[in-house]
C-alpha cells in the first residue's frame, strides 16, 4: 500500500478555513509559525509514507497473536514504534507543562490524519495514550502526574481507557468491575473487553485506566471511579517493580484493524490489581469523558483518513486500469475517462474534502476555546465545539464507510478481491461508527445535551455564521459559486426547519425525536460540510483573481465544491422530511413484527 498525504489541500484549510495564521498568535502557540508548521508537515508526510504505510497491508494480513497472555503485533511494528517516539511524533499533541511539544490541536489533526491513513491500526496506539494523558493530566493528583505521564506522553508506556463489559455494552451504569480500598491504594476484580492496545510488545509498560465501583458506591453511573492501573507496578526512584494482577485473557478476532490488538482485560484473578484512585470517588464517568471527547474528534479523523486513503486507493486504480472505450473515444482507454468512474471518484473526493475541512475547523475551535484572549470567543468556540464533536465523529465516520464502499466499486471484481487492498480501507473503516459511542449514541448525545439543553443556541450560531457565508457569496458573479450559493441556501433551510421540529419535539415527544436523531447528525454534518465548502470555493477564487500560485489546485477546489453543493447539499433535504414526516412509521411497528 502507498499513501502520499494531501499537502496541498491539507495547507489550504489550515491557512484559509481554521485560521492557523491566528492561532499562532496565541499565546502557548507562538512556535506554529508557518516554517516550522511546513516542516512538520512535509517530515510527517515522509514518516507516514515512508515507514507506517508499508506496514499497513502485511499488518492486515498478519495480525496480532496471543499467547499466555503476552502479546506480538505484527512485523515491524515495534521497530516502527520505536522510530515513532525517538522521532519526537509521541509527543506532538501533549502540553510542555507535562513534557509534551504543544502544537495546536488543528496541527497536530493534520499530523495524526496522516498516521491514521498510512495505518490506522498503528494509529490506535498513539491516541489512547494521548487520551490518557489528558485524562490524567486534568483528574490525578500530582504524585500520579509525576509517576506516569513523563513517560506515557514520551511514549516509553502506553495508555488505554476500560470503559465496556461484556454484560454491559455501551450501557455504563451496568459496570460490575469492583475496587476494594487497601490502604492508600485500591485492588481491582473484575474483566473489560474491546480494550484497544491493552496489551503488545511495542513499549514497557500499559497504563490502564479502568472504571469501576467501590463498595459504598450509589447505583447507576453516579457510582462509578475512575482507577489507574499499570501492567507493571512502578517503584519510587520511577523503574519497574513486580507485575500487577491484570492479564490480557484474549484478543478480539477483528473484521479490520488487524494490527491492532483488542484485548479482553482480566483483572484480579489472585490477589486484586493494585490501582490508585484517580480524583474523587464516584466522579469517574465525568473524569473518564475528558478521554472520551478526545477521542471522539479523533476517530471522526479517523473517518476522514481512511476516506483518503482509499480516494487515494481509487484513483491510482482508475488512471492505470485500461478497460473499454469511453464515450466518444475511439480507443480503449483508462477508466478515470468514464463518466460513471469520474462520478465515483468525485463523490468520493468531494466528501473527503468537506469532511477534513469540518474536522480541522473543529479541532481549531478547541484551541480557540483554549488560548483566545477574549472570554467570550472561549465561549463561543467551546460552544461549537460541544455542537460539533458528535457530528465530526458520526457524520466522517458513516461517511468513510460508503467512501471506501466506492472506492471498491471503483476497483470492479477486483476489488473485492483482498489482494488489491482496497477490501481493507471498508474492513477498517467499519469499527469507526462504532468505536467512543455508535452514530446513535453521538446523535441522542448531540439532539439531547447539545441541541435541546441550551434550547438551539449553539446550532443558532452555526445557522448565523452560514448565513453569513451566504452573504459574503452574494455579491460574487461567478456562475460556479452562484451554484453552490443557491444549493447551500436550500440546504440550510433544510436544516432550520429539522432544528425547529427537533426542538419542538425534544420534550414532548422524546421517542420520535430519538428516531430522528441520526437523521438529523447527518443533516448537520452535510450542511456544516457544505458552509465549509462554500468558503473553500469563495477564498479560492479571490486567490485566483490575485494571482495566487498553484491555481490548478484552486480550480480543482471552485469544482469540487460545486459537485459537493450539486450532488450532496441535496442530501439536506431528504433528511429533514425524515426528521419531520418519517418518525412515526419509524417507530410503528409492534416488536413481534420485526
Amino acid at each position: 500500500m502507498t499513501y502520499a498525504a494531501p499537502l496541498d489541500d491539507m495547507r489550504f484549510v489550515l491557512t484559509h478555513l481554521a485560521g492557523l495564521p491566528e492561532i499562532a498568535t496565541f499565546p502557548g502557540f507562538e512556535d506554529a509559525e508557518p516554517e516550522l508548521v511546513e516542516a512538520v508537515l512535509i517530515e510527517a508526510n515522509r514518516f507516514a509514507s515512508e515507514v507506517l504505510a508499508p506496514l499497513n497491508a502485511t499488518g492486515d494480513r498478519q495480525g496480532c497473536r496471543c499467547a499466555d497472555g503476552h502479546v506480538a503485533t505484527p512485523d515491524g511494528f515495534p521497530a516502527a514504534y520505536r522510530q515513532f517516539i525517538e522521532a519526537g511524533w509521541h509527543a506532538m499533541p501533549a502540553s510542555p507543562d507535562i513534557g509534551g511539544q504543544g502544537m495546536p490541536a488543528v496541527v497536530s489533526s493534520a499530523v495524526a490524519e496522516m498516521w491514521k491513513s498510512a495505518n490506522l491500526a498503528f494509529s490506535l496506539c498513539q491516541m489512547l495514550t494521548m487520551g490518557a494523558v489528558e485524562a490524567l493530566a486534568h483528574h490525578a493528583s500530582d504524585e500520579l502526574k509525576q509517576r506516569f505521564l513523563p513517560k506515557m506522553v514520551a511514549g516509553e508506556w502506553t495508555g488505554t481507557m476500560n470503559l465496556t463489559e461484556s454484560q454491559a455494552g455501551s450501557d455504563l451504569s451496568a459496570v460490575r468491575t469492583r475496587a476494594q480500598p487497601d490502604g492508600d491504594r485500591y485492588r481491582l476484580f473484575g474483566s473489560k473487553i474491546f480494550i484497544t492496545w491493552g496489551e503488545h510488545d511495542v513499549a514497557e509498560n500499559v497504563i490502564h485506566l479502568v472504571l469501576a465501583r467501590l463498595p459504598d458506591a450509589p447505583p447507576g453511573t453516579r457510582g462509578i471511579s475512575l482507577f489507574v492501573a499499570p501492567k507493571f507496578l512502578v517503584n519510587p526512584d520511577g523503574s519497574l517493580g513486580a507485575r500487577n494482577d491484570l492479564v490480557c485473557a484474549s484478543i478480539e478476532h477483528k473484521l479490520g484493524i488487524h494490527g491492532s490488538p483488542t484485548a479482553v482485560m482480566a483483572y484480579g484473578e489472585k490477589a486484586g490489581a493494585i490501582a490508585y484512585l484517580v480524583g474523587q470517588p464516584n466522579r469517574g464517568l465525568e473524569y473518564m469523558f475528558t478521554m472520551m471527547n478526545h477521542a471522539r474528534l479523533n476517530v471522526g479523523l479517523e473517518g476522514v483518513a481512511v476516506s483518503e486513503a482509499a480516494y487515494q486507493k481509487a484513483v491510482e486504480f482508475a488512471r492505470g486500469r485500461v478497460q473499454g472505450k469511453p464515450i466518444g473515444g475511439a480507443e480503449r482507454a483508462p477508466i478515470i475517462r468514464h463518466p460513471d468512474v469520474r462520478r465515483m471518484l468525485m463523490d468520493m473526493k468531494a466528501r473527503v474534502e468537506a469532511m477534513r475541512a469540518l474536522a480541522y475547523c473543529t479541532a481549531a475551535c478547541m484551541d480557540r476555546a483554549q488560548r483566545h484572549p477574549d472570554p467570550a470567543v472561549r465561549a463561543r468556540n467551546q460552544g461549537r465545539v460541544e455542537l460539533l464533536t458528535p457530528v465530526v465523529k458520526g457524520w466522517c465516520t458513516e461517511s468513510s464507510i460508503m467512501i471506501a464502499s466506492t472506492g471498491i466499486q471503483v476497483h470492479g471484481g477486483v476489488g473485492y478481491v483482498e489482494e488489491t487492498g482496497a477490501a481493507q480501507y471498508l474492513r477498517d473503516a467499519r469499527i469507526t461508527t462504532i468505536y467512543e459511542g455508535t452514530t446513535g449514541i453521538q446523535a441522542n448525545d448531540l439532539i439531547g445535551r447539545k441541541l435541546a439543553r441550551d434550547k438551539g443556541v449553539n446550532a443558532g450560531a452555526l445557522i448565523h455564521d452560514i448565513e453569513a457565508e451566504l452573504e459574503a457569496l452574494a455579491p460574487v458573479n461567478h456562475p460556479d459559486l452562484s451554484a453552490i450559493r443557491s444549493a447551500l441556501q436550500a440546504a440550510l433551510n433544510a436544516f432550520e426547519e429539522a432544528t425547529a421540529w427537533m426542538l419542538s419535539h425534544y420534550d414532548n415527544d422524546p421517542r420520535e425525536a430519538a428516531a430522528g436523531a441520526v437523521p438529523y447528525l447527518k443533516l448537520t454534518g452535510a450542511v456544516a460540510g457544505g458552509w465549509q465548502m462554500a468558503r473553500a470555493a469563495r477564498i479560492a477564487h479571490h486567490l485566483l483573481a490575485n494571482g495566487e500560485p498553484n491555481a490548478a489546485f484552486l480550480r480543482a477546489k471552485i469544482t469540487t465544491a460545486r459537485f459537493y453543493a450539486e450532488h450532496v447539499l441535496p442530501e439536506a433535504g431528504v433528511s429533514r422530511d425524515e426528521i419531520t414526516m418519517g418518525t412515526a412509521s419509524t417507530l410503528a411497528l409492534e416488536d413481534a413484527l420485526f
